[in-house]
């Protein structure tokens, strides 16, 4: 048996997968690292914990599964999208990385809106939002001008890890869409948007596609990882692209449900010509010339971790959601928003926060825990409103991450969303998609197409009940009415928060 590994660096932790050539886990394993929050809205990581996250991980996973490294023929990556990474010449970071989840470039988003006007969602296909890359790099370029004067080079935080591990320096195009710097139709760097913002073309990375072979393992990584020196890298891509290749979103008509700490809505696009009119994300596809759709939602998961750190700390979740099935649709009239960190879509506002609304004296904890599962969804049902608002047909809908481990939130989805949900039985997210491109390029199949016929296996399929979807409808529409109503409230008390 020979087999692939993939790398999933998440914004919390890495995790690692050794897959054999029957799509099978032989072995997984995983470690964390910590997040930086110097100041409010401020989100960053050192890289070098991300490198010696990994080695341990890969350690760890050759170790426990007694597997020869010799017969482990490729590793590809998938990576937490947007994070600046700046390099100097000797390929050294002169800063700690700025995540994806960073709100502090807003000044920087206007910037780039009033400079680009029309051409921004022509070129780069999506609004500038203070998650995106160019606008840290600005924010670096205007706030830390001896930082950015080090600086030679910029890469996201897959690309740095790669880079650690085969010593050459590539970006690919999933990742790259979500730099808005990337021509996403043309699959090139805009000279338009560099010029624009006097950025050289030398200061971004060679691109490549997902499934590009890009080198094999230096004898300095061997030794740090365990690995050998023959085992082949593909270059990955976003955990996006790389979390619908892990769910077999490889054609037309099948849509992705994501709920990690962020939660996504994912549709395959066969090309690009579809407008969404910067409603939604749209980015290049870890699939060779296809491309998806996304809308986000900032705070899913994470949503979730929150109230049971807040309200059921040292409890599990299992223990925490006790009862809530006996909780009919709504939550006897409680609303929550999970505006907790500033929303994505369908509303690009980093100062909108959470509510709760409607509570009375009859609710209890298990209504609180339900209400907060109901505005998640409710919230991943914009992007699904917005597709069919464009005449995408979304039916069947393929459910990964935390979102999917609880068989009531799997029928919740498929009631709100009011389309079959799909659980997988090896759910692996990511780090399978990750897997599956370096097994296609390690020649075990043909296409990604062919891989996942026998990588991606579904499960149980949910289907809407229709007299809860019908409530859940009319719930959802009061839902949309509370971002307008409560918008200048939220505003107003941005100022008072630390």
């Amino acid at each position: 048996m020979k087999y692939v590994i993939g790398v999933d660096l998440g914004t919390s932790a890495v995790k690692t997968l050794l897959i054999g050539q029957d799509g099978s886990v032989k072995a997984e394993a995983t470690k964390e690292y910590p997040l930086y929050h110097a100041k409010s809205g401020w989100s960053e990581q050192d890289p070098e914990d991300w490198v010696t996250g990994t080695n341990g991980s890969l350690q760890e996973l050759i170790s426990n599964s007694g597997v020869n490294p010799s017969d482990i023929e490729g590793i590809s990556f998938s990576g937490q999208m947007h994070g600046l990474v700046l390099v100097d010449e000797n390929n050294k970071p002169v800063r700690r990385a700025i995540l994806w989840n960073d709100t502090r470039t807003t000044e920087q988003c206007r910037e780039i809106e009033r400079t680009l006007a029309d051409k921004l969602l022509t070129i780069t296909r999506n609004p500038a939002l203070e998650g995106f890359t160019l606008p840290k790099i600005l924010w670096v370029k205007q706030n830390e001008p001896d930082v950015y004067a080090k600086a030679s080079r910029f890469l996201l935080p897959k690309d740095y890890l790669r880079l650690r591990l085969t010593g050459a320096i590539h970006m690919d195009l999933s990742d790259a869409a979500g730099t808005l710097l990337l021509d996403v139709a043309g699959k090139t760097w805009s000279n338009d948007v560099l010029n624009a913002f006097e950025i050289p073309e030398s200061f971004c990375p060679p691109l490549v596609e997902a499934g590009a072979f890009v080198g094999t393992i230096t004898a300095a990584a061997s030794q740090e990882t365990g690995l050998a020196t023959t085992t082949k890298v593909f270059a990955g891509g976003a955990d996006n692209a790389c979390g619908a290749i892990g769910a077999g979103i490889l054609s037309p008509g099948l849509t992705l449900c994501s709920i990690g700490t962020s939660g996504v809505i994912l549709t395959y696009e066969a090309d690009a010509s579809a407008d969404y009119e910067g409603k939604v994300h749209f980015f290049n596809h870890g699939k060779e010339n296809a491309f998806y759709a996304m809308g986000v939602t900032l705070a899913a998961g994470y949503s979730l971790s929150w109230f049971r750190n807040t309200f059921a700390k040292g409890e599990s979740f299992d223990a925490m959601l006790e009862g809530i099935g006996d909780i009919p649709a709504g939550s006897n009239g409680l609303l929550f928003t999970p505006y907790i960190v500033g929303e994505r879509t369908p509303h690009a506002d980093a100062k909108i926060r959470g509510s709760f609304i409607g509570i009375d004296g009859s609710h209890t904890r298990a209504h609180f825990a339900k209400a907060v599962m109901e505005g998640i969804t409710f919230s991943l049902n914009e992007s699904i409103d917005l597709f069919r608002a464009a005449g995408k047909t979304v039916d069947t809908i393929v459910s990964i991450g935390g979102g999917a481990k609880n068989p009531l939130w799997l029928q919740m989805q498929a009631d709100i969303f009011r389309a079959n949900v799909v659980a997988l039985e090896n759910e692996q997210g990511p780090g399978l998609g990750a897997a599956m491109l370096a097994a296609v390029g390690s020649g075990w199949f043909p296409t990604l197409d062919a891989c996942g016929e026998v990588f991606v296996k579904h499960a149980q399929i949910y289907h809407p009940n229709e007299e809860v979807s019908k409530q859940y409808e009319q719930l959802f529409r009061v839902y949309q009415q509370v971002y307008s109503q409560t918008m200048g409230i939220n505003h107003s008390l941005h100022s008072f928060r630390n």
